[in-house]
């Protein structure tokens, strides 16, 4: 059974940075596609980035393309989601899900597997 635990969040000013980690368990992470989603309040959740299995394809939404960067350590079974340059309006909880796909795409109901979130918070 995969598991996956999110970490790294926080309460950041605007323009820093901060790195999530998802890490892995039960399975080969890489053998799974990895997506990074995140919900604000009475938002829907929404896609942020993700990548293949395999390191296969990868796919950034337009909001985040030039500031975050998806990455993933297959020896240590652990996907990251560097932020650069954030805003007030990332402010979320950010959650990683898996899928077995190398050619993924940032729909939420397509991801069978997920974490249980971790919050950032970008406020001065």
């Amino acid at each position: 059974q995969l598991q996956l635990v999110e970490s790294g969040g926080g309460l950041v000013q605007p323009g820093g940075s901060l790195r999530l980690s998802c890490a892995a368990s039960g399975v080969t992470l890489a053998n799974y596609a990895i997506g990074w989603f995140r919900q604000a309040p009475g938002k829907e959740r929404e896609g942020v980035s993700c990548i293949g299995s395999n390191d296969g394809e990868t796919y950034y939404a337009d909001s985040v393309k030039g500031r975050f960067a998806i990455s993933r350590d297959n020896t240590k079974n652990t996907a990251y989601l560097q932020m650069n340059s954030l805003k007030p309006e990332d402010t979320a909880i950010y959650y990683c899900a898996a899928l077995q796909t190398r050619d993924p795409r940032l729909i939420p109901e397509l991801w069978d597997y997920w974490g249980q979130g971790t919050q950032v918070t970008v406020s001065s």
